[in-house]
Formats: structure tokens, sequence, C-alpha cells
């Protein structure tokens, strides 16, 4: 049922889900979005020759002063609920190089409409943070994990932090945080074999994993459709390994139980774990998008590849009323895009990498 005031575009989708982005900043710099490493550029160099001949890529964060504060983010996310946005991720970014990031959780959790407050992150802070983000009020994480292996996994990531990583999701496991999810974003010839033995890992672990298609979201424009592993690849793949190795009855297919699942999910025959493949370039999802995203800075972004940021921020500091940005927000979500053009000869990629849009 449409709730009175829903944010609706202009292809009738009503927009429940809304991503937002505490910071730009990140503490990993993986290939698929913050490539700045010597080992990024010598893997793309070597592989498709995009990357420049230059030192690594020179990062310049968005200033402090021109980051939303935790009250501005209040505002912003309570205005949304009372439009019917039930669903908010933080994200970045890294959010948990926030400082306080617990202290923003428990303003979002007291404000009644939220249905789901969850955050993604990389890992590597959140055993320190973990039990405050608990007691603040979050209820769900997901966790980026990309290789199981310690050298595969710097490679990809920039960082030696593959046990901090597997130790947090551990404890978030052990806090009741519920269900615990782990993205891996598969790239051709840097992690593609490691699709089976992430899914014996959510297995034995009794995780959601999500493999995710890479996109071209990295701040080289370093993106080859050729580097994408499809998600029909990883199913495939998948099932071979559960009739042969774990599961003779294979994969069994999950009815999404939203409509707007952005994931396919499967489930292993004795109940524990489950995988996804979330496969936005293969596959688009486009039709039944319900989403739309808050960047650290105070910018509106009505798909993840927008060309176009519409600026919040400047509304919110000269005194703009409640009602005069929820006008606003009504006409922004009109012009949603219908869908993204990747892999199209009239692709653009957007000017900002996942980093500074939000994941």
């Amino acid at each position: 049922m449409t709730r009175p005031g829903s944010l609706v575009d202009s292809h009738g989708r009503i927009l429940r889900d809304l991503r937002v982005s505490l910071t730009d900043r990140c503490n990993f710099r993986c290939l698929y979005c913050l490539p700045e490493t010597e080992a990024a550029q010598n893997f793309y160099r070597g592989h498709w020759a995009q990357m420049p001949d230059a030192a690594p890529i020179a990062r310049q964060w968005v200033p402090r002063t021109q980051l939303l504060s935790f009250e501005e983010i209040e505002r912003v996310v309570r205005l949304f609920v009372a439009h019917g946005i039930t669903k908010i991720r933080l994200t970045g970014g890294e959010p948990l190089l926030r400082n306080d990031a617990d202290h923003l959780v428990g303003k979002l959790a007291k404000i009644s409409g939220i249905e789901d407050l969850a955050m993604t992150t990389n890992g590597f802070l959140f055993a320190q943070k973990a039990r405050a983000l608990r007691e603040a009020g979050l209820r769900r994480v997901s966790f980026s994990l990309d290789s199981l292996d310690r050298d595969n996994f710097k490679k990809m990531t920039g960082r030696d932090g593959l046990n901090e990583v597997l130790q947090s999701i551990a404890l978030a496991q052990e806090l009741g945080f519920a269900p615990v999810k782990v993205n891996a974003v598969v790239i051709r010839e840097i992690n593609d074999h490691e699709i089976e033995s992430l899914a014996d890992f959510a297995r034995e672990k009794n995780l959601s994993l999500r493999f995710i298609e890479f996109m071209p979201l990295d701040s080289a424009r370093a993106w080859q459709k050729e580097m994408v592993v499809t998600g029909k690849e990883i199913l495939a793949r998948l099932q071979v390994h559960a009739t042969r190795n774990t599961q003779p009855a294979g994969l069994i297919p999950v009815q999404p139980d939203n409509p707007s699942s952005t994931s396919k999910r499967w489930s292993f025959p004795d109940g524990r774990g489950e995988i996804g493949i979330i496969a936005p370039v293969s596959e688009p999802f486009c039709g039944h998008c319900n989403r739309i995203r808050l960047t650290a800075d105070g910018k509106i972004r009505t798909c993840l590849f927008s060309v176009t940021e519409h600026d919040l921020r400047s509304r919110l500091r000269t005194g703009a009323s409640d009602e005069q940005i929820a006008a606003w927000l009504r006409e922004i979500v009109l012009g949603k895009e219908a869908r993204h053009h990747i892999g199209e000869p009239d692709f653009v990629a957007p000017e900002r990498s996942m980093s500074c849009i939000g994941g």
C-alpha cells in the first residue's frame, strides 16, 4: 500500500530504501573502487592496459566542513521516513572512519517508521565498535570480503586485513546481528577462482554471502566488460560444486521476501548459510529499483550510475523548511532514471567513484 506523501518516480516505483554515506574516506584501496596501489595499477596494465603510466592516483577527500553533520543527517532521514522510506543503510567510504558513528545510529534507531537500520562496512574497525553499535540500535551489518587468501585479499584491498575482517564477522554473529551478510565482488583473473571456497565459507559459518558483478565505479575508469564474471557463470559453477562436493541435492532457490530485492538467492539443503547473486551488469534489476542515495557531502543521487547530483546540503544550510525540501525531493524523485546503460555505447560512468557515492 502506498503511504500518503510517498516518493514515487515517473515510472511508478515507490522509494523505500535510503542509502546514507557517512564519509567518502576509506582505509582500503580496493581494485573495484579506489585502485590507487601499485599492485592495482600493475594488474590493470598487465591485463587491459587501462591504467595511466603515472604514479598512483592522488585522492582528494571531501573537506570535513562539507560533510553533513549528524544533526543534518538525522533531519534528512526523518524527512525521508515521513515520506515513505522504511529502510536505512549507512555506508561510505568506510562508515566506521566517521567518529562516533554509534551516536548517529542511536539517533536514527529512535525514529519511528524505520523498519530496517543496517550498515555496510569493510570490517577492519568493526570489532572495536561492534558492541557500541549494537547497543545503539544497529540490527544488521554487511561486510565486504572478496578473498579468503591473505595475499589475494591484500592485492584486492591494498591492506593486510583479512584476519581483522574474519574476526569482525564472527563477532557480529556472536553479538546477535542478523542476518550477517558478506559481499564479494568478483573480478575475472583476480578472485574468480575463489567463488567455490567463498560459498563453502558461507555454509560453514552460516552466513548470507552475496556475489556481486564488477561494476564501472572505480576511480581509475579501468573497468572493462571482459573483467565481469556474470551471475549466470557464477551460479553454474556453484551448482556444479554443490552437487559434486558438499550438497548432492544442489542449491535450493529461495523466494524473494521483497519484490525490490537486488539479489537472487539460494540456500544449501542442510539449511546452513545462503548465497545470493547480484548481477547489475548482465541482468539489470532497474525496473523494480526503490533506492535513493545521500552522499556524505549532502548530494542526492537517484541512481548509483547517475551523472547528475542534486544539492541538498545548500538547502539544509540556507534555512529551507522541511516542506520546501520535501517538495524539492518529490520533484527530484520524479526524474529518477529508468535504468542504467552499462555496456551500451552511450554509457557514461559517474564522475565520482563508489567511495564518494556510497555503496
